[in-house]
């Protein structure tokens, strides 16, 4: 049974991760993630860090 690791962005799910052979395989469970779906990692946290590049966190909203 391979090792499955779910990858969230800024609260948000991503991703799921399962380890298969030497590398971990990204299957992306919503936009804009879907680019990401099929690459090959080194380890989880590649992955999370991939799927962050693609969303940039929310901007802070400060009260006027």
């Amino acid at each position: 049974m391979s090792e499955a690791f779910v990858v969230e962005v800024w609260g948000e799910p991503a991703g799921i991760v399962l380890k298969e052979g030497n590398a971990f395989c990204f299957h992306a469970v919503a936009g804009p993630f879907f680019e990401l779906d099929g690459v090959q990692f080194t380890t989880p946290g590649h992955a999370r860090l991939a799927a962050a590049r693609l969303k940039p966190p929310r901007e802070s909203v400060r009260p006027s």
